[in-house]
Parts: structure tokens; sequence; C-alpha cells
């Protein structure tokens, strides 16, 4: 597969570009994303869903510049699909025809039950695993809908609910009755099965969680696996819909939302009074990274190995140099929590958050050494994304933020109180990590020396003096009734 692939999503309402970029065989990282709001399906849906000349030009020329950029990073291979927009539209293949002859580009449009498939796919693999969940992607012309379990992607399918088309068709008539009966008729279609937690992508979807974040004050700028009771979602929803401009503004949806948002915000009222929901999580990722995905792991049956992790990866691969010291961190740092954990009630699954801290630990290094804790939180609050939890990143970020010198702040937990463990559980962890640290100054091939634990008290034996260790060990705040001897 080329390092650099870019992907082009045609939909109804926008239409957008990304570059991807591996760094090892899985790994990868988002080097580029535009965007154009083009309204492919504008005055499509009153036509006969014919598209329109002035819509056709515009998003000829977004996908005339789109190649430009292609072309300036370097991209040896361009996937590009359409959904809605050009499935629905009777004259398709003059555009189609129009784009090939012109730019040279091929365009596969895609069916709603791949659409769905490839968002569910992305999903499985980029947020943090969901059982009994349903995906649903409302775009500008459809509305897909995916069950996963798991990884497992059970059933896709597609229906003609869109907020261009529901805009189009009864917005602008300010037919909401009817607008409210279309998306009914269509959603009788759902089976009577109870997910627990809905998965939402797309533009949509992420509004609106944007907006309850803005609102709230949520603490982490990250919106993809954004997680909220449904009950408090549906409330937001409510808001929206019953919202003016100014009061829109002031839930923090973007003006360019703002003759869409209530189509989209009425499509997901109408599923949650027909299905009852647990919890919402928010998605991130989509067609596009379903379709990369979709290559990327083409002989992998569209998943990651078994307990791999791509922004963990692409992180090392990208900051980390001495990777056999990152991975020393890691080991000590599991063994001192498998000797330790129980004789602190320390809840176990905490276990993998302290090995990806070790591990990522050295990373902001490659900034700046003498600022490295602060450079590595950063990078890890900002890049550590798929599959993992707000709460994760959060405390993983926080362990390398105040490793080897202090316990992290009360402020710094005051802050992230929601999505923190208790302080009990946040000091031992951070022991744990700067203890690891420590013994490691030296930097050896292999690990040389041994650990043990009995009655609050680590005893590390080795051969070598271990000096620098043991005198950086001096400096890590103790904890009560935790200590460690040489």
């Amino acid at each position: 597969m080329a390092k650099r692939v870019a992907v082009i999503d045609i939909g109804s309402n926008s239409i957008r570009m990304v570059i991807y970029e591996r760094t090892s065989r899985f790994a990868f990282h988002l080097l580029y994303e535009v965007k154009s709001k083009v309204r492919l399906s504008e005055n499509a849906y009153q036509n006969n869903g014919n598209l329109q000349v002035n819509a056709i030009e515009r998003t000829f020329a977004a996908l005339h510049d789109f190649l430009e950029i292609i072309s300036s990073f370097q991209a040896r291979k361009i996937l590009c699909v359409a959904t809605s927009a050009l499935r629905d539209a009777p004259n398709k293949n003059d555009f189609l025809s129009l784009v090939k002859s012109k730019l040279k580009l091929n365009i596969k449009i895609i069916s709603g039950e791949r659409e769905a498939y490839l968002g569910a796919m992305a999903c499985a693999n980029l947020l943090p695993r969901q059982t009994n969940a349903l995906s649903i992607d409302i775009g500008g012309g459809s509305t897909e809908f995916s069950y996963i379990d798991e990884d497992n992607i059970t059933k896709s399918f597609s229906l003609e609910l869109g907020t261009v088309r529901l805009k189009e068709l009864f917005f602008d008539t300010d037919d909401i009755s009817g607008a409210i009966k279309y998306i009914d008729q269509q959603l009788s279609c759902i089976d009577d099965t109870t997910p627990k937690t809905l998965i939402g992508i797309g533009g949509t979807f992420r509004s609106i969680a944007s907006s309850i974040m803005f609102t709230n004050q949520y603490p982490l700028n990250k919106v993809h696996a954004f997680k909220c009771i449904a009950e408090n979602f549906m409330s937001h929803v409510d808001k929206i819909l019953l919202a003016n401009e100014e009061e829109l503004k002031n839930l923090g949806i973007k003006n360019s939302r703002f003759d869409i948002i209530k189509p989209g915000a009425l499509i997901l009222q109408r599923i949650f009074k027909k299905i009852s929901i647990t919890n919402t999580i928010t998605s991130g990722v989509g067609v596009r990274e379903g379709v990369y995905l979709s290559d990327l792991l083409r002989n992998s049956k569209d998943k990651f190995p078994v307990n791999y992790n791509t922004s963990v990866r692409y992180l090392i691969d990208a900051n980390i140099n001495n990777k056999n010291y990152s991975n020393h961190i890691n080991l000590i740092s599991k063994k001192l929590f498998d000797l330790t954990y129980e004789y602190y009630s320390i809840d176990s699954k905490y276990r993998y958050d302290l090995a990806v801290a070790a591990k990522l630990f050295p990373s902001g290094s490659n900034i700046h050494f003498f600022s490295q804790n602060r450079h590595s939180y950063y990078l890890i609050k900002s890049a550590l994304e798929y599959g993992f939890t707000h709460s994760q990143i959060i405390l993983i970020a926080t362990l390398t933020r105040y490793a080897k010198n202090k316990l992290p702040s009360s402020k710094h937990i005051e802050k992230y109180k929601d999505l923190l463990p208790d302080t009990q559980t946040i000091n031992y962890l951070s022991y744990i990590i700067s203890i690891s640290i420590t013994l490691l100054l030296h930097k050896p091939k292999n690990i040389d020396f041994t650990l043990s634990f009995e009655d609050g008290v680590i005893k590390v034996d080795s051969k070598k003096p271990l000096y620098l260790s043991k005198e950086a060990t001096i400096k890590v705040p103790e904890l009560e009734n935790l200590k460690t001897i040489f």
C-alpha cells in the first residue's frame, strides 16, 4: 500500500478530502484535511433528483483544487467515493463523465448499505470497543445504520433521510408535521432491537455533541469518543429544535449549520422516540476512514491485529527514537503494578493505561528534552485518540506530565475530576511510573535488576551499583505505605 493515500468523499452537503500517511504497517495519521460545502444536492430534490448546473460547477471546481493539493503532498493513491447525492441523481453519468474526462478522476458510487458498513467499520476499529450498539450516520441525502457488537458488524442499511433532503422537501415550506410523518415512515423498517449505545457519525451528530461540550464547559477539546447519557443528549436536541438563530449561536452551533441542523436534530429526535438508548458516543470517524481502512486492512478482514492500537504505534513511530528504552519502561511499570496493585486495592483495568503512559513517556523529548514531560502530555492529549475513552486519554497524559518529579497537582485533578479516577489511584499510578523511569536512568540494553514486593516495600536487587537510580529515587514523592529500597 502507498505511504500516502488521499480519500475523497462526495456527499450531498459537503465534499471532503483527507490525506493519510502510514508510519509503519498499520500505523497512520491524518496529514491533511479540507472540506468544501458545495451542496451538490441543492435544489435536486425539487427537480426529480437531478443535479443542478451551479452545484455541479461548485463541486467540479472543488475537486480540481483537491487534486492540486494531493499532487503537492505526492500522495500516490486516490480513493474517491460518492454517496447519496450521486446515487440518487438521474443525470449522474453526465457528472461522472465530466470529472473523468477533465480531471482524470474515477469516482466510485457506493451503495447505501456499503456506505453504512464503511462508517461502522471505522467505528468498530477506531472507537473504544462497544457492545450492542447502533451506528447512525446522518448525511445530506440519506442516513445509514449499522448494528455493531464488539468488532462485528451484524447488519447495515440506508434510508432516504437526510438534512438537505428534509430541508428542501419540508423545512423550506415550514411543513414540520409533514417532515415528522416522512421520517417516521422511513424509520418503520427498523426492527424492535434495543441497542444500548447509539454511535453518532457525521456532521449533524458532531455539531450537537460539540454544542453539549461547549455549554457544559467540557474540559477536553476532543469530540471523538465523547460519551453522553442518552437522556441528556436528547434534552439538548430538543433545545436545538426550539432555538432561533441567536439561541443556536449561544449553544455553540456554527452559522454554516443553521439551515440544516434542525432537520438533522428532528431525525435524531424521532429515532430516540422509536429506540430506547442508554448512552450516546460521538464518532469523529466515518466513511472516509472506512474507505481508507478497507484498503489498509484488506488482508486482515477489515480489523486491526489483536491488542494493536494505531494511535499508540503512530506516536511511537513519529516521536520516540530509543524504542528499547520505551519498551523497558513499559515492562517495568507492568511488573511493579502486578506486584503491588492487589495490596493497594487498585482496579486491574488501570494496568493498560499505565503501560501506555510508560511506553509513551519519552515521546516529548524529541520536541525539547528539558520540557519533555510537558510535551509528552500535550502530544498524548492531542494525538492519542483512536480506541481510547476520554478518561483514558486524560489519565495517560496526566501520568506522563507528572512523572519523576511530583504527584499530580490538586488544581489539575480538579480540572479533570469528571474524567480522572480517585486521587489515591492517580497517586499510586504516578508513583509506579516515576519509579520505573528512575530505575532505567542508565538506559540499559537489557533490564539488569530484579524486583520484589512485601508489606509496602518495593525491593530492587542488582549486581550493578545503579547509582543514578538510587539518587533519583530519593526525589520521587513517597506514598504512605509504599517505598522503594535497593
